[in-house]
């Protein structure tokens, strides 16, 4: 069974994918909706899901450097409640870092224009899967 991971953002969703024995994962799309408007999102990731026949997501829980809760972790626990709904099971993995990491691996391999085109954030959902599947795959 494959996994998406997902960065979810305030108007973006990066989204990356597993292959089917969970060992690679790949930068899939960027889903990019009006500014908070989490339905028109979780209506083009179910698209995707479909198509993919994915049943289950590893999603970013944005935490605090002391480990608190912030409410960016509100905007994650609610979409959670939204895949939730509609059957789908949701992983929540601590994502804090992943954006430097994944600018600093941009970096280091020369992609300039780094945020231009949401590649951070699909890459920080790449960083999100993986470390989800290290640990429970």
């Amino acid at each position: 069974m494959s996994y998406l991971g997902l960065d979810l953002g305030t108007t973006t969703l990066g989204v990356a994918i597993s292959d089917k024995t969970n060992t690679l994962v790949s930068p899939l799309t960027l889903i990019k909706f009006e500014k908070e408007n989490y339905e028109e999102a979780l209506e083009s990731l179910l698209k995707i899901m479909s198509e993919k026949s994915i049943k289950a997501v590893v999603l970013g829980l944005p935490k605090n450097m002391d480990n608190s809760l912030g409410f960016a972790a509100e905007r994650s626990f609610k979409f959670k409640e939204m895949l939730e709904s509609k059957g789908i099971k949701v992983y929540l993995e601590d994502e804090r870092l992943t954006t430097v990491e994944a600018l600093n691996i941009m970096k280091n391999n020369g992609v300039k224009r780094i945020n231009k085109q949401g590649k951070t954030d699909m890459l920080s959902a790449v960083l999100i899967l993986e470390s989800f599947l290290k640990r429970n795959i």
